[in-house]
């Protein structure tokens, strides 16, 4: 009968539980509660060992996606460029955001991890991404010499053709493996979180905490800056169409994805919206499902960016041109692969902290808020979305004009 009850209770309230509970445990213990720090670090562990196989085979798997559209190989080809490059600005957002607010304050905790300081040039960088030896790579974790591996082996199984099949299902296989994988260990993450915000509270006390109200408003104003200023300007100069009309159509569904906090439950819901915009159901039915699955600008651009911020001011670790240059490329090219991935924004944000080299432990603050941050997040998926339906669909003539502003003319007739 408690097992039941406990099923029934929605996850991220097991989440906030686990964060209320570390708390009070963390007052009540002080300093003792370290011994409740390895349940945290089991956790930590747990995702770590996620990380490198979970990339690999969704970024493979995503990209020969996208060649099994032989039909709609331009379309394809659009609506991805489309995802990098609002990826890229949600990216710059969120950095030039997370950068103008302290969201840290005078708090200062203190890792166990040693952070290498050696940080190469950029063309160092650059040579840096192509892996040697890809299997080692694997084997060390080095995140973004994993992702253009991938990338590339996704490229050539889709000019070998019918000779890859065999890898191609065996990846989508792995895929499928490594999605339920980590399902099973996300569900340890009211553990984790209990564990660590107990060592955390014992070990510094409850001012800890007051850093969560900046760095919730920090994403909140990024999110909204990219929905206006970013979808919108595209919209309005991409497509030559109205910013007013596009958004007045798409706030049904991005009700129902701030509400639920989930791109495949707002699917249709903004099925509904691009068709009322006059998207052609055909390439709706396309974009917006990879849309879903790969166009994560609130998840993979503008929340990584701002919470690695976050975590390197509350830990005083200082961050240079270098280290955001890797956040920006890191956040925006592994999200294409990892978005489609049950807390998806928890593994994202644990392969941009890897990058970098900052505290995983950070983590547990961001947890325990991630519900509220996702409601934002999520709007700012969906929107993309239906943007991207409007103005890649415009450009190839799956667009009907008339339908965009139908709504707007009837109302000005009955005025």
């Amino acid at each position: 009968m408690i097992f039941q009850t406990l099923k029934r209770i929605p996850f991220w309230q097991k989440v906030l539980a686990g964060f209320a509970l570390g708390i009070l445990a963390g007052v009540a213990l002080g300093e003792s509660a370290v011994i409740l720090k390895p349940l945290g670090d089991l956790f930590i562990r747990a995702i770590k060992m996620l990380v490198a196989p979970l990339v690999f085979c969704a970024i493979v798997v995503s990209i020969t996606s996208l060649g099994s559209q032989a039909n709609l190989k331009r379309l394809s080809f659009k609506t991805l460029g489309m995802f990098m490059f609002t990826g890229t600005m949600a990216s710059f957002i969120g950095l030039a955001i997370g950068s103008s607010f302290d969201m840290g304050g005078s708090l200062e905790l203190a890792t166990s991890e040693v952070r290498d300081r050696d940080i190469p040039g950029f063309a160092q960088v650059l040579l840096n991404m192509i892996p040697v030896n890809p299997f080692a790579s694997l084997a060390e974790g080095k995140v973004l010499q994993i992702i253009v591996f991938a990338a590339l082996v996704g490229i050539a199984i889709n000019a070998v053709g019918e000779k890859a099949e065999p890898l191609k299902r065996t990846i989508e296989a792995g895929s499928e493996v490594m999605f339920e994988l980590t399902r099973m260990v996300l569900k340890l993450t009211p553990i984790g979180v209990f564990g660590l915000m107990a060592w955390v509270v014992g070990e510094y006390g409850l001012s800890t905490l007051l850093p969560l109200g900046k760095f919730i408003v920090a994403i909140y104003v990024a999110a909204l800056i990219h929905i206006i200023f970013v979808y919108g300007g595209l919209v309005k100069f991409a497509a030559g169409l109205s910013p007013v009309q596009f958004f007045r159509k798409a706030m049904p569904a991005q009700l129902v994805a701030f509400s639920t906090a989930s791109s495949f439950g707002t699917l249709p819901a903004s099925s509904k919206c691009t068709e009322s915009m006059g998207v052609s159901k055909r390439y709706s039915a396309f974009v917006l499902p990879l849309g879903a699955t790969m166009n994560m600008d609130g998840c993979g651009g503008i929340y990584p960016a701002i919470a690695a911020i976050f975590i390197a001011q509350i830990y005083g670790i200082p961050l240079d041109m270098t280290d955001y240059m890797l956040i920006a490329v890191t956040a925006t090219v592994a999200s294409v692969g990892t978005a489609g991935v049950p807390g998806s924004a928890m593994v994202m944000l644990t392969v941009t902290l890897g990058v970098v080299g900052l505290p995983l432990e950070g983590i547990a603050f961001i947890a325990a808020i991630d519900r509220v941050i996702d409601m934002i997040r999520t709007a700012t998926n969906v929107t993309g979305d239906m943007m991207t339906a409007v103005v890649v669909g415009k450009s190839e003539g799956q667009f009907d004009e008339q339908q965009f502003y139908s709504d707007e003319k009837a109302l000005n007739q009955a005025a």
